[in-house]
């Protein structure tokens, strides 16, 4: 059966829908209220709720494609019983379930399900997000949760709390998503399904995924590697040590199983794991904004050029290409000598391009120009605090790398113009990092994902 249901209804039901933002019922429901198909809140107390015809109970309600339940957890058996002739597709929100030992009710929630032929996800989860289809399904309000523009990135997480970590950074990256989905307790639909569904979907190019436990392992493998051979998926996993398993299990309810036998199951398949949430973070922002320009790359060409005006930077950054086991191949002679016909004889020509306190903005395009064919990606640091360097570069770079099918970074240093600097970079979609080895990792994560 298809997600579609979940990420793209038609028609949703709201069981223990609220009047006001003071319930966490009340925060859906005027979440809601974007969504363009019908609404049927729930809450028997209610007439009308926000300007909608509210129904006295789940049995009411009209047949419908999705239907989140928001009550508690004792009550959701029966009303799962009340919609089994009226959806095929339920989110349950709410907590109280395995996550706190009660598993023998997570468990009669699962054999309802299988029974009635639902698709369930959670419960104990933070929902579902597609600004395509203007569906948030978050208890989270706008003011203290913003969300992410729509873009190209699938956030698939077990926790609503790093869940809405990443959201928050990957809004600040100016990363846009495409859907976006904690999927808590997994009782039914787990990570692995969300991944057969997220390869054929045709907004996303990067799936990034926070893990706790993995229930079906082989499947897991399955659906990880197929997703992975036509989109980028970055894994995250926690639960790495005895005492982050604990603390997964008391989470979720399920079991983390011993990180070593996960990390090396990844490693074989050729899943890409991420080392740390930053790690996590920076990789999904270099591949949403350039993933597109690695696919003339050949598997496993990994050569680096840095430039950079100034020298100790530069050296940090090939400290981190050694660390990452990126080659930073010499520059050859031929190269060399027209590099000395166009460039002032005090800069450093080799890898890396040393431009000096004495830089130019149209030296780093110079350089990119006469180098292009010979490495797989370019890493650039610019630490604006200089004369020469100016808002121009961010223009320069645009078309520097308009028709370069290859990876671009940049490490640009805080200070002078570095804010409108970032701003135009980015907007040409070259992404900039705060630190040498930061921008380095970022590049690997695209060279691994060509």
């Amino acid at each position: 059966m298809s997600l579609n249901s979940f990420f793209k209804p038609q028609s949703i039901a709201l069981i223990g829908a609220a009047h006001s933002e003071e319930k966490l019922g009340g925060v859906i429901l005027k979440s809601l209220l974007k969504f363009k198909g019908k609404i049927y809140p729930v809450n028997p107390k209610y007439k009308e709720l926000m300007g909608l015809k509210a129904y006295p109970s789940a049995g009411d309600i009209p047949d419908v494609e999705l239907a989140i339940i928001m009550r508690p957890a004792k009550e959701v058996p029966a009303i799962l019983k009340e919609l089994k002739a009226k959806t095929k597709s339920i989110l349950i929100m709410s907590s109280g379930f395995a996550e706190i030992g009660e598993t023998d009710l997570q468990e009669e929630v699962k054999k309802i399900g299988k029974e009635s032929g639902f698709r369930i996800v959670g419960p104990n989860c933070m929902g579902l997000y597609n600004p395509y289809h203007r569906l948030d399904t978050f208890f989270l309000p706008e003011e203290r949760l913003r969300r992410p523009k729509s873009g190209n990135v699938s956030i698939v997480s077990q926790s609503g709390a790093i869940l809405s970590c990443i959201m928050e950074e990957i809004r600040k990256a100016n990363t846009g998503v495409s859907k976006i989905i904690g999927y808590g307790n997994a009782a039914d639909v787990d990570e692995s399904d969300i991944y057969d569904y997220l390869s054929e979907d045709e907004k996303t190019d990067v799936v990034i995924s926070y893990i706790e436990s993995v229930g079906d392992g082989r499947k897991f493998v399955e659906k990880a590697k197929a997703l992975s051979e036509k989109k980028a998926l970055l894994v995250l996993k926690s639960g790495k040590s005895h005492g982050g398993e604990v603390a997964a299990f008391s989470h979720t309810g399920r079991l983390a199983g011993r990180y070593e036998v996960f990390h090396s199951v990844l490693k074989q398949f050729g899943i890409q794991e991420a080392g740390d949430f930053e790690e996590l973070l920076d990789a999904s922002k270099a591949l949403s904004y350039q993933s597109a320009k690695c696919k003339d790359t050949a598997k496993g060409c990994n050569r680096v050029l840095v430039i950079t005006n100034g020298g100790g930077s530069g050296v940090l950054a090939v400290d981190e290409c050694v660390k990452q086991g990126i080659e930073m191949p010499k520059m050859s002679g031929a190269h060399k000598e027209r590099l000395r016909k166009v460039f002032p004889p005090f800069y450093g020509i080799n890898n890396p391009v040393d431009l000096t306190a004495q830089v130019r903005d149209e030296d780093y395009a110079a350089a990119l120009r006469e180098l292009k064919d010979d490495y797989d990606g370019f890493l650039l640091i610019a630490l604006p605090n200089v004369v020469g360097i100016t808002e121009k570069l961010g223009r320069i770079m645009e078309d520097a790398v308009r028709d370069l099918n290859k990876p671009v970074v940049f490490y640009v240093s805080e200070g002078g113009i570095s804010k409108k600097l970032i701003s135009l970079l980015e907007r040409a979609r070259i992404p900039v990092y705060p630190s040498p080895e930061r921008a380095v990792r970022a590049i690997r994560a695209l060279l691994i994902h060509t």
